[in-house]
C-alpha cells in the first residue's frame, strides 16, 4: 500500500512534518508581547525617565536634572553603607539557602517516613503573610522574647540580648528572616526537580558503595545543575529586590542604618522623604546590579556541556 504523497511547495522543497510557526502563531503571541511591553518594559523605563528628574514629591513641579541624582546617589554615605549591607546579605542569606534547601529537599526525595508531612510543614512559611512574619520574629527577637526567655531558662542569661535594637545584631535578624522564608519553598522545588531522576542512578552508584553524601552531590546535583542555578537566579533577586519589608516591619532601616539597605533605601527616599529622583537613580543602579548578578550566576551554572 502507497502512503500519500506529502504536497511539495512552491520552491519543490516538502514542509517538515510537524513544523509549525508562521503568520498564525504571531498573532496568538500579540496579547502577552502587549502586556509584556504596558506592564513590564513601560514601568522600568520610567525609573529610568524619573532618575534624571528633580521631583520632589508627587504633586510638587518636576525639572530636569541630567545626572545630577546620579552624582547625589554616588556621593551619599547613606547609599554605600546600604549597598555594602545588601552585599553581606547576599553572601550570606543566598548560599545558606540554597545549600540547606538542596540538602533538605534531597533528604525528602528520598521519600522517608512522614515525608508529606515534612514538606507541608517546610512550605508553611511561603503561605505565612509578611506582617505575620514579621509578628512571628517580632516575638522572639524582642527583649522579653522567646529567644531571650530560652536563654534564661538554660543558665544562659549573659547572651541575652535586645537583637533587633543593637546596631551590631539588627541586620542579622533580617537575614535569619529571609534564610527562615526562603529555605523551605527552595526545598521543595528541589524535591520535585530530584523526584524526576531515574532512580536507577542512585541504585548503580548504592551498588558501587556511594553514600547519601556522595549521591547527593556527586550524582544529583551535577544532574540538576542547571535548575539549581535558576533557583539561585530567583533567591538572588528576591533577596536583592523584595527584602525592604523586613526591615521596614521591623527596623525601620535602624538602629542607626545599621539594617538599611539598598531596596529600603529606595523605599524610604521614595514614600517617606518624598525624593522621587534620588530613589529612582538608586533603583537604576539596584536594576544594573540585578542585571549583573543575573548574567554572572548563569554564566557560573552553565552545564559545561
Amino acid at each position: 500500500m502507497s502512503t500519500p504523497s506529502v504536497p511539495a511547495t512552491r520552491s519543490g522543497s516538502r514542509p517538515a512534518l510537524g513544523s509549525r510557526g508562521g503568520p498564525r502563531t504571531t498573532v496568538m503571541a500579540v496579547p502577552a508581547l502587549l502586556w509584556y511591553a504596558v506592564f513590564m518594559i513601560g514601568p522600568i523605563g520610567a525609573i529610568f525617565v524619573i532618575s534624571v528628574l528633580r521631583w520632589p514629591g508627587m504633586l510638587a513641579e518636576v525639572y530636569f536634572a541630567g545626572l545630577g541624582n546620579y552624582r547625589t546617589v554616588l556621593a551619599d554615605s547613606l547609599f554605600w553603607q546600604a549597598a555594602r549591607n545588601s552585599a553581606v546579605q547576599l553572601v550570606i542569606a543566598v548560599p545558606t539557602m540554597i545549600v540547606g534547601a538542596f540538602m533538605l529537599g534531597y533528604f525528602i526525595s528520598t521519600k522517608p517516613r512522614g515525608y508529606r508531612v515534612l514538606k507541608v510543614i517546610i512550605f508553611t512559611p511561603a503561605l505565612i503573610s509578611a506582617s505575620a512574619k514579621a509578628m512571628i520574629f517580632w516575638g522572639m527577637f524582642a527583649p522579653q522574647g522567646v529567644i531571650n526567655k530560652l536563654l534564661g531558662s538554660v543558665g544562659l542569661a549573659s547572651l541575652q540580648h535586645a537583637w533587633i535594637a543593637d546596631t551590631a545584631t539588627a541586620f542579622g535578624c533580617i537575614i535569619a528572616i529571609d534564610i527562615w522564608a526562603g529555605i523551605g519553598y527552595t526545598a521543595t522545588l528541589y524535591a520535585a526537580r530530584l523526584d524526576a531522576l531515574p532512580a536507577s542512578v542512585y541504585e548503580a552508584a548504592e551498588l558501587d558503595g556511594a553514600g547519601h553524601w556522595r549521591r547527593m552531590w556527586g550524582i544529583a546535583y551535577p544532574m540538576v545543575r542547571d535548575y539549581v542555578g535558576v533557583t539561585v537566579m530567583l533567591q538572588f533577586l528576591w533577596t536583592l529586590f523584595t527584602s525592604a519589608q523586613n526591615v521596614l516591619l521591623l527596623t525601620q532601616g535602624g538602629p542607626g542604618n545599621s539594617s538599611t539597605n539598598l531596596s529600603f533605601l529606595v523605599y524610604q527616599k521614595a514614600f517617606v522623604q518624598s525624593d522621587l529622583g534620588y530613589s529612582q537613580a538608586a533603583g537604576v543602579l539596584l536594576f544594573v546590579i540585578g542585571l549583573v548578578g543575573m548574567l554572572t550566576i548563569r554564566r557560573v551554572f552553565r552545564q559545561p556541556y
